[in-house]
């Protein structure tokens, strides 16, 4: 396992469940939306603010899982996919869908 993916688990896995687990309660998984989002890390935090401001806080106080989320938003659809992937074997996780697919479909509102 990814030295960041342990990270975030370890820091409340906040960040990872933002970058991993859209679409996991369906028998397959759709995560096409987050894994193509054009929006920005400052567009993802304030999506996630509006609708979670509980979640917002745990991301951005602590610095792995800033570091991380800012790595998934730079990286290219197919790294996304494999960091989605490390990050869809933790499942609790699920418990962040909703919010997921949420700021996937609002964040280029912000």
């Amino acid at each position: 396992m990814r030295i960041a993916t342990k990270a975030l688990i370890a820091s409340g896995g906040v960040a990872a469940a933002l970058l991993g687990t859209a679409g996991m309660a369906s028998a397959a998984p759709d995560t096409e939306a987050i894994v193509n989002t054009t929006c920005t890390y400052p567009q993802i935090i304030a999506a996630v603010n509006a609708q979670d401001p509980a979640v917002a806080q745990q991301i951005t106080s602590d610095r792995q899982a800033v570091g991380v989320l800012q790595g998934f938003v730079a990286a290219n659809p197919q790294q996304r996919r494999g960091l989605i992937a490390q990050a869809q074997m933790f499942p609790q996780l699920t418990q962040y869908t909703g919010l997921i697919n949420n700021v996937a479909g609002t964040c280029n509102n912000f």
